[in-house]
């Protein structure tokens, strides 16, 4: 296509958008990569500057795991969750703050945006409750396991978040939350930037992963349009499996709490987020029950 046939295809797009709210979960390996990361920034400050509140999650698990082992400590996981003992914790708030947080807000700067980056437990954000024991299958019999700090997420009190859209800045979010006693845990970022959609009243929730989508087996393609109802009958058939389903499963939450539209895109391809939201087909897979072409 010609620029000016891109640009005319962009603009009811940008239209219907000003003005709106979308939620972003960054994740996958543009966390680990600065030159994909920078492409996914700059999209973002992009829509910033036409009009489009930008909200963003950030993930940090391998960076996290990475950290682990250069300290000699050794992960460990049950049912996709990370055990998350007092050195764990402690592990997971420098990176997800200390490193990846102010990381994004660097680039955002750089790229001329305006960024905040904060963590779940910052004014009361994200409170949540200690996560119960977890029951594994261990040879041939049933344990429970102590997942340590680990959350659920039972408010999201997005004050703070609207103080900074209100005044056109973009917030960072690192998935960290607090009890309502005061105490540190970690928390699914996937499931975090789901409820924070929800609080927002978001109107698109954008999850940025490793994958082009929600894969149709049969014609080796990726799904561009389903129903929430279509897309919970493919993780039943094992259609969507592994780690897929959380990702899922956090965009069915989002579009149940009210948020119209969510998305699965790869985030490792350059403007793939602009490709999305500005062009009629786009380029992941985009779930909603709505009708109108979104």
């Amino acid at each position: 296509m010609k620029r000016e046939d891109v640009l005319m295809e962009a603009l009811p797009y940008i239209q219907k958008f000003h003005g709106k709210t979308i939620v972003i979960k960054l994740g996958g390996h543009a966390m680990v990569d600065t030159c994909i990361m920078d492409t996914v920034i700059r999209d973002v400050v992009l829509l910033q500057l036409i009009g489009i509140r930008c909200v963003i999650v950030h993930g940090g698990g391998p960076e996290i795991t990475e950290k682990m082992k250069a300290l000699g400590k050794e992960p460990r996981f049950v049912a996709g969750l990370r055990i998350t003992d007092d050195d764990t914790l402690e592990v997971a708030q420098m990176v997800l703050v200390g490193k990846i947080n102010s990381k994004i807000v660097s680039l955002i700067s750089r790229a001329g945006g305006q960024a905040v980056g904060i963590s779940g437990n910052d004014a009361n954000l994200v409170i949540a409750r200690k996560m119960d024991r977890k029951k594994i299958q261990v040879d041939n019999h049933v344990e429970e396991v102590d997942l340590g700090h680990v959350g659920e997420i039972e408010e999201i009190r997005p004050v703070v978040l609207n103080t900074l859209l209100e005044n056109e800045f973009i917030p960072v979010i690192a998935p960290l939350a607090i009890d309502r006693h005061g105490n540190d845990l970690n928390i699914n970022a996937d499931t975090a930037a789901g409820e924070i959609a929800i609080a927002l009243g978001a109107y698109k929730f954008i999850s940025m992963t490793d994958v082009e989508g929600i894969m149709d087996r049969d014609r080796r393609e990726v799904f561009r349009r389903i129903t929430p109802a279509e897309a919970e009958g493919l993780i039943s058939s094992g259609v969507v499996s592994e780690g897929m389903i959380p990702k899922v499963q956090a965009v069915l939450r989002s579009l149940e709490g009210g948020v119209p539209y969510a998305h699965i895109i790869n985030g490792n391809l350059a403007h793939n987020l602009i490709l999305e939201l500005f062009t009629a087909k786009g380029v992941g897979t985009m779930i909603t029950d709505r009708s109108d072409d979104e």
